[in-house]
């Protein structure tokens, strides 16, 4: 049964990417300019070279046809070429994805060693006053909006303090070899004699950035956590125990927290998915070298070609990271595998 659910989840996977190729191959139609330079990233072409860049994408073919000899380029990493850079669009992802999820990376951790604990207590004291201290909190940041706070941080933390810097990964004194593209982990593997100087400045750098883009998945974990737990709490067989002289952490520790946790797996991968886009704004502000600043770079340069990629990059993660998060919760509980199947 379960390896029927995956298959069947393996062909919305496989759905979902077609789509997105499909998408992805029509905008070379839809942004302005020759579809050719759009998909290639080549401008100011002899006759020859228009005549070889016709045979190589196959303009001379019907769509159905281009369509299948765009997603044969896909594959082999051919994403065409960038205007502003004229290099590869694929490398520009690969050197620069590293970083936009390792800033996702360290978010989520802060959001699920906050949020999920939060929601716990929330519940365990629901309506008295650490309930209600936990929700004012997390309403006023659900409510917050990314760029402000950011903007409110740097001017606290940045500008009046001085405690953090305000953009960038690392300082102008340090020059670490990217080896795996995350920061931390590179300084680590540099045989680099300040070391533990450069990791100080690395994790200063990164700082203002994780809280301001763990903020919103902190506070949907807090909220759904406690909903999940006031749920289980309210199971019969909860309040069996509580009737035999069970105390609250017992009930918590012993016969709620591992089913009323089970959802939120789930929504832990979601967030993640949520993240990634999230981080487009955060890298913005804080000047971040991830795929999401150099997106919004490329859309006010009209670099088409970098958008294409962008886009079909940062959607193929967010639709792997949605199936990867609901496999995950699947085979951790039983029931939605059996509700999966229609049964009951």
């Amino acid at each position: 049964m379960i390896l029927d659910y995956i298959m069947r989840r393996l062909g919305l996977l496989l759905f979902m990417m077609v789509t997105l190729s499909v998408f992805t191959f029509s905008l070379s139609y839809l942004f302005p300019g020759d579809p050719l330079s759009n998909l290639s990233g080549i401008t100011n072409t002899s006759f020859s070279q228009t005549s070889e860049l016709q045979d190589k994408y196959q303009f001379n073919d019907n769509y159905l046809m281009q369509y299948f000899a765009f997603l044969g380029r896909i594959l082999q990493g051919d994403w065409g070429l960038s205007f502003a850079s004229g290099d590869s669009v694929f490398s520009h992802i690969i050197d620069l994805f590293p970083a936009t999820l390792e800033l996702s990376i360290y978010a989520l951790v802060i959001s699920v060693t906050f949020g999920v604990p939060a929601g716990i207590i929330a519940a365990a004291y629901q309506k008295s006053w650490p309930d209600k201290l936990i929700n004012s909190t997390t309403l006023i940041g659900y409510s917050m909006p990314v760029f402000w706070l950011a903007l409110l941080l740097i001017m606290v933390f940045s500008l009046q303090l001085g405690w953090f810097p305000m953009s960038g990964r690392m300082g102008l004194l340090y020059e670490i070899p990217s080896q795996t593209g995350f920061i931390l982990l590179d300084i680590a593997l540099a045989d680099f004699p300040y070391s533990g100087m450069a990791m100080l400045d690395a994790l200063h750098h990164l700082t203002l950035p994780t809280i301001v883009l763990a903020m919103y998945p902190t506070t949907v974990l807090v909220r759904f956590t406690r909903d999940s737990m006031l749920n289980v709490l309210e199971q019969s067989y909860v309040k069996t125990a509580r009737a035999k002289g069970l105390n609250r952490a017992q009930l918590i520790m012993h016969h709620a927290l591992r089913n009323a946790l089970l959802p939120v797996i789930k929504q832990i991968g979601l967030q993640f998915s949520t993240l990634i886009t999230l981080a487009m704004i955060t890298e913005v502000i804080f000047s971040w070298p991830g795929v999401g600043r150099w997106l919004i770079d490329s859309i006010y340069q009209r670099d088409y070609p970098a958008i294409q990629g962008g886009l079909l990059a940062v959607s193929m993660f967010v639709i792997l990271a949605t199936i990867v998060a609901e496999l995950t919760y699947t085979l951790f509980d039983p029931l939605s595998r059996n509700q999966a199947h229609g049964k009951v």
